[in-house]
């Protein structure tokens, strides 16, 4: 593969998922670390992603809570308007972060009254624009990379509450295999969130879906709401439905 071609695959994987580990990108393109490092380097120092130890970030997840540089921007919008939808006066409502909830958030009606919970701080701050809503914000270790609180205490706090939804940005789902995510300490806490929640709601971009990271967040059985940009009776989403997935 091309230096060109390999920088290429980098982004959109990270474009993808919000992260990328540079073991894993090694085993997909069959090339060393130190490819991969001067790779992350050189893209990090055209200001196309932010460089971490051990792989990379996505420069929308990372950067300002309303960065114009979304990816997917436009499908995004179409997934969270369906699933505010699904949103009701009344319910306690749980949420990770990423930029498809932060959509969902700006487009929640102003006369909406329900109780959000949410480790995360970007959310935070969007739901606090909101005139009618209660937050409920769940506090510990902060992780920068996922701007998200995580941690013994923020789990504890979440069985605390008994939630009616829990909307999961997702980074990876497929059929079979589920929800998945490449970050252990995110994945603790989505875990205390499904548990938590009577309904689970996974919102992802169609092409997150058939994808699979290292670390299982839940199983397919689990979710009860798959949401993407496409119709309900898309092809795509046949599998997930034949899961026992309502998808929309």
């Amino acid at each position: 593969m091309l230096k060109k071609e390999r920088q290429n695959y980098i982004l959109h994987q990270i474009n993808l998922h919000n992260k990328v580990l540079t073991a894993d990108l090694c085993a997909a393109i069959d090339v060393s670390e130190d490819t991969i490092r001067r790779d992350l380097q050189e893209l990090s120092d055209e200001g196309r992603l932010f460089k971490v130890h051990g792989g990379a970030l996505s420069l929308s997840f990372h950067s300002s809570f309303r960065s114009s540089n979304i990816y997917a921007a436009n499908e995004k919008r179409v997934i969270a308007s369906k699933a505010v939808q699904l949103i009701k006066d009344g319910m306690y409502v749980m949420t990770t972060g990423g930029s498809t909830i932060l959509e969902m958030i700006r487009m929640l009606p102003e006369q909406l009254t329900a109780t959000f919970i949410t480790t995360s701080i970007p959310a935070a701050v969007e739901y606090l624009q909101h005139p009618n809503i209660k937050l409920i914000q769940i506090g510990d270790i902060v992780s920068k990379q996922a701007q998200m609180a995580v941690g013994g205490q923020a789990i504890r706090q979440i069985r605390q509450i008994q939630a009616d939804l829990c909307i999961l940005g997702t980074n990876a789902i497929d059929s079979q295999k589920g929800i998945t995510d490449s970050d252990w300490e995110v994945v603790q806490v989505k875990q205390a969130m499904i548990e938590s929640s009577e309904k689970v709601m996974s919102v992802a971009i169609a092409e997150k879906l058939d994808t699979v990271q290292r670390i299982n967040v839940c199983e397919a059985k689990d979710i009860d709401f798959l949401i993407t940009e496409k119709p309900s009776n898309d092809l795509s989403l046949i599998p997930y439905a034949k899961a026992g997935i309502t998808v929309y």
